[in-house]
């Protein structure tokens, strides 16, 4: 339990290496539309090339200097990992909050009055319960990667030995359905570090509610005291000794 609060409770600056504050940013003009990088201009002489995604007081946060000898292709590749690895560490924690007790909220599957116990355990149910999701869930994932691939990354082998394309922002993949998309650069730099931020935040804290229910195998409001411990592990449809 320790382990998972100190974890949920850790500074998002330290995983802020290899991002530039908003306090350096890039000389640009103000309009997404002057720039296929929604305005960011690459400056070799600002950390991480002008990226934004600090906050003060860590700011430019690179203890081992891996920014100081990285490429702006290498940076960028970074970026788009770091990206999209937030973004579903964000996902995945909202996950183990709806459907864990006391909420049970279970979407895509019906578990009746049963209680299925912590979300790392939930794949168990959905073998026997709807074993053709993870067929349709392969097909999603393959299709969401595979847009994003043709959207951000170069041809293999390209001369210029680019891994993104030179007009592709990391993690900009154009899906904003609400049109909640800034119109300026510095408005922008503002979003995109609030989502980096959040997203280190929801990485440390992902691991931590899963290291913690791998410990002692209960859902992580019922660690926390938030909820009953009602939860009989001899229910589920797989057992592990």
């Amino acid at each position: 339990m320790k382990f998972c609060l100190a974890t949920l409770l850790l500074p998002t600056a330290a995983t802020a290496f290899m991002v530039a504050p908003l306090c350096n940013t890039p000389t640009t003009t103000t309009s997404l539309q002057a720039s296929d990088l929604n305005g960011w201009v690459p400056n070799e002489s600002e950390f991480a090339y002008g990226l934004p995604g600090s906050l003060d007081p860590v700011g430019e946060f690179d203890p081992l200097n891996i920014a100081e000898s990285t490429s702006l292709t290498q940076m960028k590749q970074y970026r788009e990992a770091e990206t999209a690895h937030g973004r579903v560490a964000m996902l995945a924690v909202l996950g183990f909050i709806v459907t864990e007790a006391p909420f049970k909220f279970h979407p895509l599957f019906n578990t009746a009055t049963r209680d299925i116990g912590p979300a790392i355990r939930h794949l168990d149910e959905v073998r026997i319960v709807a074993p053709q999701f993870f067929e349709v869930l392969a097909l999603v994932i393959g299709g969401a990667e595979f847009y994003r691939a043709v959207t951000g990354w170069d041809a293999p082998g390209n001369a210029e030995g680019n891994i993104l394309k030179d007009d592709y922002y990391p993690g900009d993949i154009g899906f904003d359905p609400l049109g909640l998309k800034p119109s300026t650069w510095e408005e922008f730099a503002e979003i995109s570090t609030k989502e980096l931020q959040n997203g280190r935040l929801a990485m440390l804290g992902v691991a931590g509610i899963v290291a913690q229910e791998l410990v002692n195998g209960k859902e992580i409001l019922v660690n926390l005291g938030l909820a009953p411990d009602n939860f009989d592990p001899t229910s589920l449809p797989v057992q592990f000794n």
